[in-house]
């Protein structure tokens, strides 16, 4: 996970190109089940402020989810009035699904989404696609958990909107503060990439974005707002919980078992200053070096632990290769993913017969260190033991770090990802 970047240079992440002729820059899309009624003035005050206030081209998507009133019929009709708006149809109920095929199929270099009641100020929206047409950040989303946001909604949604978010921060570690306000934009060349890693169609699709977003190092700019709860939401507050929870097992079981792919995605869209080359220090190195120490202190303190306990059953050479294997597949393992970046089941098992090579190299040093001092001393303190043992394995860390870095997790540039891209929807109207 390193770069070709020369110092102080930030190269990947770039001002959007212009459009093409005809191409918009921004693709607004508003998902939409039975909504006959809000639907049409929701188009036309979201058109006006675009008009008014939007300095580029753009287009407006309505997306129905399968509606067995009038919508699609309203939306047709706004498709013929209105030559930004377009329609699409989907037969498949589902917020995510109809996010995922428009967003894939839109040739917009900038997409955003907003739900139809229009809850969220629109003065939020130039501030929040801004900073992905400049090329600063992957994602934006609006908060409405902000200091400076303004919210009016019943003590019910808020008390369930800052519990999940707090479930969120405790279960997968999430810094955005607002996972599902209905206001968010994304770049469509991370989209492209981003969106077949995302299972949910439902209303975990937005969590599950900007959690493997987050995780996969991408930039997520957040846009306090303005927003008054829609006292008319159709939406079910307990079977949506409930999806939620599931959700966040799902992708928290991904997650620890390394099964996403997640350390693909960030390289292909900007550089993480940490992996800078910086004078004559290697690439990554410094950042190599943080995380290697971090798991070293942790993975000492766990070796000496268990050479304290088999200490009290065994002899100091048993007890030494004991701890020192157990402590070795932790280490190798903390390592592979925090200090070399490597995610996924590819290669865990070469990995780990890599590093029990280096383990058995630490293991000479060590009980050779052992060795020695029993025979200086006959009968040593078992205080002097740790002290030896500790002067031995730095030695051995600091060997086991160049040849991690050397050999067991070279450099090397990540396989190319080729995303999946879904096709436009022959029912597609414009």
């Amino acid at each position: 996970m390193r770069t070709d970047s020369s110092p102080g240079t930030l190269p990947a992440r770039e001002h959007l190109p212009a459009a093409a002729a005809g191409t918009p820059v921004l693709d607004v899309v508003i998902p939409v089940y039975n909504e006959e009624k809000d639907l049409g003035p929701c188009v036309r005050r979201l058109h006006e402020h675009l008009v008014r206030t939007f300095p580029y081209g753009f287009r407006i998507t309505v997306a129905d989810n399968a509606s067995t009133d009038t919508t699609p019929q309203v939306a047709a009709r706004l498709a013929e009035q209105i030559a930004q708006v377009r329609s699409v149809r989907l037969e498949q109920k589902g917020r995510g699904r109809a996010l995922r095929a428009v967003w894939s199929a839109s040739d917009a270099p900038v997409l955003a989404y907003m739900d139809v009641d229009l809850s969220t100020d629109l003065n939020a929206l130039l501030p929040l696609v801004a900073p992905l047409i400049s090329g600063h950040s992957d994602l934006a989303i609006g908060s409405r958990l902000s200091r400076s946001s303004r919210v009016v909604r019943g003590a019910k949604r808020e008390f369930i909107s800052r519990t999940y978010n707090l479930i969120l921060r405790g279960s997968l570690q999430a810094r955005f503060s607002d996972a599902q306000c209905g206001f968010k934009a994304i770049r469509r060349d991370v989209a492209q990439v981003l969106l077949p890693l995302v299972e949910d169609t439902g209303w975990f699709f937005d969590t599950e974005m900007l959690v493997l977003a987050e995780r996969a190092g991408l930039r997520i700019h957040e846009v306090p707002v303005d927003w008054v709860d829609d006292p008319d939401s159709t939406v079910h507050i307990v079977k949506t919980a409930t999806e939620d929870l599931k959700g966040v097992w799902r992708v928290g079981k991904a997650l620890a078992t390394g099964a996403l792919p997640l350390d693909r995605l960030a390289r292909p869209f900007g550089d993480d200053p940490r992996d800078r080359n910086v004078g004559d220090v290697p690439r990554g190195l410094a950042r190599q070096l943080v995380g290697f120490c971090v798991v070293g202190v942790l993975s000492t303190l766990f070796y000496l632990l268990l050479y304290s306990g088999f200490r009290l059953v065994a002899g100091s050479q048993a007890a030494n290769a004991s701890a020192l294997l157990v402590s070795a597949v932790a280490n190798t393992a903390a390592n592979r993913r925090l200090t070399f970046g490597v995610r996924g089941r590819g290669g865990a098992v070469r990995h780990q017969a890599q590093g029990l090579v280096v383990f058995a190299i630490g293991l000479v040093l060590t009980s050779g260190s052992l060795a020695a001092l029993n025979a200086a001393s006959a009968g040593p303190a078992h205080s002097t033991e740790l002290a030896v043992l500790i002067a031995a394995n730095l030695a051995a860390t600091v060997l086991r770090f160049l040849l991690f870095r050397a050999w067991v997790f070279p450099d090397a540039p990540p396989a190319p990802f080729e995303p999946h891209r879904l096709p436009a929807d022959p029912r597609d109207t414009r």
